[in-house]
This record gives structure tokens, sequence and C-alpha cells, in this order.
């Protein structure tokens, strides 16, 4: 099973993988709600999934699709940067994480190998998966968006779909003033100075492609 929300993007993936003789997609899915109705009636045997979807924050589908099917092992094809996004992916439910750059016969290659019972990350992912397990200071990247927990990260992406905090609670299954306790969080480890410059960012963040991956906190300004 595929979920991804832009059509065009979808049935590319589609004709990929439907053009090699050993795997096909047995169903598809535009948004994360179509793809846990499908879940209670397919068999599928690998769900690959994007992580930006209208509406919905990525982290918290594949914890639900996890929950819901734990045996079904999922794929996450993204354009976010494997070095903040796989692992809170992994801890969510996902079986493995691939660059949506990486190439189609790498693609096909990791198909397989969940297909098959394996996981997947990159070996710049394990590396420091590694480093955190051995208590070294993980390599890579040091954005600031990597203080965040997951709650506060889901809820920053959320801001940047253009979420309220109503919506954003109501998609989380949290209350309004937790939001907003989360809010205060993200606004003091990103060091940002108000509500509009959080939303600025985050909408920076899920919609700026190379400039959201390469976001960096601005300084305070005194006031």
């Amino acid at each position: 099973m595929t979920v991804e929300d832009h059509p065009t993007t979808r049935a590319g993936l589609l004709a990929i993988i439907d053009s090699q003789p050993d795997v096909r997609v047995c169903c598809e899915a535009a948004s994360p709600q179509e793809a846990l109705t499908l879940l209670e009636q397919s068999q599928a045997d690998l769900l690959i999934t994007d992580l930006s979807m209208p509406g919905r924050s990525g982290l918290a589908f594949v914890r639900e699709a996890h929950e819901a099917s734990p045996r079904l092992p999922i794929l996450v094809l993204s354009m976010h940067d494997e070095l903040i996004y796989a692992e809170r992916c992994l801890k969510a439910g996902a079986r493995g994480y691939l660059m949506k750059d990486s190439g189609l016969a790498r693609l096909m290659e990791v198909i397989r190998i969940l297909l098959s019972g394996g996981s997947y990350v990159s070996p710049s992912v394990t590396a420091r998966l590694v480093d955190a397990v051995s208590g070294r200071r993980p390599r890579g990247s040091t954005s600031p968006i990597e203080t965040l927990s997951n709650r506060e990260f889901e809820v920053f992406c959320l801001f940047g779909h253009g979420l309220g905090t109503k919506e954003t609670a109501c998609t989380l299954g949290i209350s309004p003033k937790t939001v907003e306790v989360y809010r205060g969080h993200i606004k003091r480890k990103l060091q940002l100075k108000d509500a509009v410059t959080l939303v600025h960012h985050a909408v920076c963040w899920v919609e700026g492609g190379e400039l959201g991956n390469r976001y960096h906190a601005p300084a305070l300004q005194s006031a």
C-alpha cells in the first residue's frame, strides 16, 4: 500500500513498483485517514508512506498504522532530513526510512529488504544511532529541531501545515491547553520570540524543502 497526497507522485510511485516482476501495489491512499480505513480491508505486505500530508502529523500516522497492524512493515519515503526524522519514525513503529532522492534502484532494494523481514536506514543514520547507544556525541545534523520531543515536534509540524491550536489538539487527541504548553516549550527551545514567528518557521520547515531541512532558529531579538 502507498500513502501519498500528491496524485502525480503517487502515480509515479505506483508505476515504478508495478513495473517490477515480483512486487505490485495492492492499494493506494491519498490521506492517512483513507489509509487507516484501507488497512482494515487490505492484505498489504508493506506500507509505504510520505510524512508531509495535510491535516495530520506524519509521525502520528506512522504510530497509528503500526498500532492498527503491528506486523505490517512501514517504510517512510520522505524529502525531509533523515538525520532529524528517521529515528523518530523508527520509534513510532516504522521499519525503514528512505529519502526520496535515493533513486529507483535503492528504493526497490529497500522495499525488498523490508518485505523479507529486514529493516533499513542509511549508513549515516546507523552511525548516529550507534553513537547514541555508545554514549558518544551524535554526528551529522545539529538543527535545534532535534531538541524537540516527539510530541513537540508533531505540534510544530501541524502548525506548519496551517492548523490552529484547537485543530492541533483535536488531531493529536490532547487539550488546547496542552497544545499551548507545547507551544511554549517549542518557542523556548527554538529561541523564537512569539507565536507568529513560530508559525512562520513551522511553515518554512514543512513547505520550504531545502530551506526547511537547513533550518536554524534565529537568535532572540531584544524588545
